[in-house]
């Protein structure tokens, strides 16, 4: 059984869609550009790191990267998909739920609202790599911080006010180590809240389909009920922690033998061969990958 992942923020590097363009591709990524108001190419190819970190640009071009690393693959058949945090936009798209253009509207709003939130409180995350799991959320709690990405794997991440996270790491939990992210803001906690009423609103607007495979949802992992079931808790999850370590269980729980993982590859294949090793993963990186990645499919039942 194959299922398709695709990574959240973060996970954007420089020049990462130069790879995947050719005149095809091209005039994909100028009509995308052209509906949200935001230059795809030149921000996957020419754009700084600086400018790429920045909420706003940094998820549509996420988004739209998964989606032609999806698209030149040409899947019909696989059995289930997953993505972690704007990941599940991606996710969404590919399973058939939203077309690819609203799901890049959807995720540039989503951006946007976010990346307003953040700039009104000084907040940020840090990733606790390690030590023992009930005792990290112990300290994460004792800081007032939230628990925001349990991504399994021994990798949590907290995210709250610079100044709890700063104390969380001098403080970090026996056998741990804390590592403070590059991220604008606390995501997935109470203080995105302004930007959950903003994509709701705007999610109202554009068309939802039933799936035509089984998404997981990073609420807690579980099989959505159908297509409005989907987009309500991606709406919501902008505000609540993201549970990858209930997906990474759920893919085990349902059979799945095989995933890829699409650009920008390689995050979450690296937490998966750490938390559940039986699940061969394969992560499509570039272009050159593509005639394995088909054989991998081939292997687990896709095509």
């Amino acid at each position: 059984m194959l299922a398709l992942l695709f990574p959240g923020q973060g996970s954007q590097t420089p020049g990462m869609l130069a790879p995947w363009l050719n005149d095809e591709t091209k005039k994909t990524l100028a009509t995308w550009s052209l509906h949200i108001d935001l230059d795809l190419e030149r921000l996957g190819t020419t754009a700084s790191a600086d400018e790429i970190k920045d909420t706003a640009n940094a998820q549509p071009l996420i988004v739209a990267a998964g989606l032609l690393g999806a698209q030149a693959l040409g899947l019909s058949k696989f059995s289930v998909v997953a993505g972690h945090s704007v990941g599940e936009i991606t996710a969404a798209g590919v399973s058939g739920i939203l077309s690819p253009t609203h799901a890049l509207e959807l995720v540039r709003q989503r951006g946007i609202a976010m990346a307003k939130a953040a700039s009104q409180v000084e907040t940020g995350m840090a990733a606790v790599l390690g030590g023992d799991r009930n005792e990290v959320l112990s300290a994460i709690k004792s800081f007032d911080l939230v628990p925001a990405n349990d991504n399994g794997a021994g990798q949590i991440v907290a995210a709250g006010s610079l100044e709890q996270i700063d104390k969380l790491v001098e403080n970090a939990p026996a056998g741990s180590r804390v590592r403070p992210l590059a991220v604008a803001g606390a995501f997935h906690t109470h203080f995105m809240q302004s930007a959950v009423s903003h994509v709701a609103g705007f999610a109202q607007k554009i068309t939802i389909n039933e799936p035509a495979s089984q998404l997981l949802s990073n609420k807690d992992g579980a099989v959505v009920a159908g297509g409005k079931d989907a987009i309500d808790r991606i709406v919501n999850q902008i505000a609540n922690p993201v549970r990858w370590d209930l997906c990474m269980e759920s893919l085990v729980q349902l059979g799945v033998t095989g995933v890829i993982e699409f650009p920008p590859a390689g995050t979450l294949v690296g937490l998966l061969k750490r938390a559940t090793p039986g699940i061969e993963s394969f992560a499509l990186k570039s272009p050159e990958d593509l005639a394995a990645a088909k054989e991998f499919a081939a292997k687990h039942g896709g095509a």
